[in-house]
């Protein structure tokens, strides 16, 4: 695993601006909403020479509680090379409120090179050898089908819905992404992937704090080695970045229940149907009723990123899908807005019909087996999750505002979003409509296709 700060230089229009360390800008900034004067009386202010006593002067109010000051150093962006997919998706879940991308299964092939050593993520001695031999299987059956997926296309080029006109290179686009789309259920959540964050510090001190606060040797190098890091850029922050009894505690409630839930009802592989909840909470204060109807809150509207009206982004939304493979977890789990929740327990297994190979009712066998065998261990139980496949289904609860989750729902249903994203978010659409029918005529629900 590798992690990289990386350090922004202003552009060239900006050349003649001020320029100020992370932790010299938050504290610049905590003393201009404290004085009538100006930035540039702060800013006269400082000891250039001596940047230190005037971060510091400012700083030790952190220590007293007022921790909003470090969400004013600015983005500080952290790349992470070789993390798990499991450990990248732990990020973002606990970081809710960065921005950041990982590397995409539909643009990159993996293979067995990809799956980390044992040691790495604290797989139980009992189980080490089962788990690479699984993980190793895993990606073998991953490229045979995605090589009989890309045969199949090519001899029957009416399964990819080509727009007219198109050249070779986007045909030859568009059949990769229908074999990789329907072939990635079968790669290990295991596997090696790289991510990059940005968050200011406040929000990178406290994700910090709880991957230090997770078991998985992995969890705990991460956390060490981004402390490095943020040491170059937010030093009087990093202290704020270790376990605390609360984060421990939290981490192991949801924790126990997942191992718990395993222990007592084993590991379901059939693909369990689809179940999706939807509740909108739509009250109003007497004293603030909303200023305009839902029409009008939609007036000027072109696209998913138009602006809209105060009554839909007042309305809060709960929405649940029982059955959320991970692989459309990983994208889903990334919006920013909201809550997003999922205690990563297997339910049952996801595959799309057009996947068919001698091997894989014998892997998910191997599958099953090898998570039950994890979690039956007194140690190292939690690493169950590194056995964990694409394909596998886990409950997943978004809560977020309306607004946000229309712009969800728009985007993850269309052109070229993944066939699967658009069938769950199609289906919550359905179930907003039904609950709200004035929303219909505003609401631009797409089918996905072409995917690209």
């Amino acid at each position: 695993m590798k992690i990289t700060g990386i350090g922004i230089c202003p552009p060239t229009g900006a050349s003649s601006n001020p320029k100020v360390t992370p932790e010299l800008l938050a504290s610049s900034l905590a003393r201009y909403s404290r004085s009538n004067k100006g930035l540039d009386a702060i800013f006269s202010s400082i000891d250039w020479n001596d940047t230190d006593k005037s971060v510091d002067a400012i700083f030790r109010f952190v220590d007293y509680g007022h921790a909003s000051i470090t969400g004013m150093t600015g983005g500080i962006a952290i790349a992470i090379d070789g993390l798990s997919m499991f450990l990248a998706y732990k990020i973002f879940e606990i970081a809710q409120l960065c921005d950041g991308q990982e590397s995409s299964t539909r643009y990159i092939k993996l293979d067995k090179t990809s799956i980390p050593g044992v040691d790495d993520v604290g797989i139980p001695e009992s189980c080490a050898k089962d788990w690479e031999r699984f993980t190793e299987r895993a990606f073998e059956v991953y490229r045979e089908i995605y090589d009989l997926l890309d045969d199949e296309v090519k001899r029957h080029p009416e399964l990819i819905k080509l727009p007219d006109g198109v050249n070779e290179k986007v045909v030859d686009r568009l059949r990769k992404n229908y074999a990789l789309d329907r072939a990635r259920y079968l790669i290990p959540f295991a596997s090696k992937t790289n991510a990059a964050y940005v968050m200011t510090a406040r929000v990178w001190a406290d994700t910090v704090r709880e991957l230090d606060s997770l078991l998985y040797p992995e969890a705990k190098k991460c956390a060490g080695l981004i402390r490095c890091e943020l040491n170059k850029f937010v030093p009087r922050m990093t202290k704020h970045s270790t376990a605390t009894a609360a984060s421990r505690s939290q981490t192991w409630q949801t924790l126990d229940y997942s191992i718990s839930n395993i222990r007592n009802n084993g590991v379901n592989i059939a693909n369990i149907p689809d179940e999706t909840y939807l509740n909108v909470m739509n009250d109003r204060p007497p004293f603030l009723p909303d200023l305009q109807t839902t029409a009008n809150a939609f007036g000027g509207k072109t696209n998913r990123y138009s602006t809209v009206g105060t009554t839909v982004r007042r309305t809060v939304v709960r929405a649940a899908w029982n059955n959320m493979a991970i692989a459309e977890l990983r994208d889903l789990n990334r919006h920013r807005s909201g809550y997003r929740f999922s205690p990563l327990c297997p339910v049952g297994f996801y595959l799309p019909e057009e996947v068919r190979h001698p091997y894989v009712d014998e892997l998910l066998r191997d599958y099953k087996k090898l998570v039950e065998s994890i979690a039956a261990n007194d140690n190292g139980a939690e690493t169950y999750v590194y056995a964990l496949l694409l394909g596998t289904q886990v409950a997943f609860e978004h809560s977020t505002h309306l607004d946000k989750f229309i712009y969800e729902i728009e985007l993850r249903t269309g052109m070229g979003a993944h066939f699967r994203y658009a069938d769950h978010l199609a289906k919550a659409s359905s179930i907003l409509i039904q609950k709200m029918p004035e929303l219909a005529p505003f609401i631009q629900t797409g089918n996905a296709e072409p995917e690209f």
